[in-house]
């Protein structure tokens, strides 16, 4: 407990550290050895997701965003630390309309498989478009996670695209949905990728669930 009023610092120092593209697994057997700490981004196609891990770890093209929503069928690992301290894993994008039936079958068979799977995957982060709210797709994957016992935050994206007050309204709204769910964690997390709002809150609570 006496290294917690530090753990800010110690996060801004990580994620200000070496952070290298591993892998990306098309399937669970290629996965990289559970031998670290996960910490794994999931949300809809175009809620900012690529972006949000770029301005968390002080990188402009670590994640690249594809042009065509839903094409990234892929779990892509990032090693964080240099010794290696633990791996994020950039989740395909859901809640495409365009792509073909059998490719959402296969993304629902690679999600659930790995996320009944993954020992070692300590948190989960579902991010959410602060001027959409939560989407039925959204609650899919809340139900698959609470199903897998794995614990997630609740991200909110693009916070600087909507007044305070219909962002306070939004919170609230999601705070409460949220309170139905068994492995949502109370921590919700505003956030904006171009001003910078709450990533250094959430750089911290990665690390804290990577400490767990």
């Amino acid at each position: 407990m006496d290294e917690l009023p530090d753990i800010g610092e110690r996060a801004r120092k990580l994620f200000s550290g070496p952070i290298d593209f591993l892998k990306s697994a098309p399937k669970l057997e290629h996965l990289p050895d559970p031998i670290v700490p996960e910490i794994a981004f999931a949300g809809r196609s175009n809620v900012g997701k690529s972006s949000l891990i770029n301005a968390v770890t002080n990188r402009s093209k670590l994640a690249r965003a594809s042009n065509t929503p839903g094409r990234t069928q892929e779990l892509n690992y990032f090693d964080v630390g240099r010794p290696l301290v633990f791996r994020m894993v950039d989740m395909p994008g859901y809640g495409f309309a365009e792509a073909p039936r059998d490719m959402v079958k296969r993304w629902r068979f690679l999600i659930n498989d790995f996320l009944r799977g993954r020992q070692v995957l300590k948190r989960a982060l579902v991010l959410v478009d602060a001027r959409h709210g939560l989407k039925d797709v959204d609650r899919d994957i809340m139900g698959m996670l609470d199903d897998a016992a794995v614990s997630y935050h609740l991200v909110l994206t693009k916070a600087d695209k909507i007044k305070p007050t219909e962002l306070a309204k939004m919170f609230e709204a999601i705070r409460t949905e949220a309170a139905k769910h068994p492995a949502a964690h109370p921590l919700i997390l505003p956030t904006s990728s171009e001003t910078g709002e709450g990533i250094a809150e959430l750089r911290t609570a990665i690390l804290e669930a990577v400490l767990q």
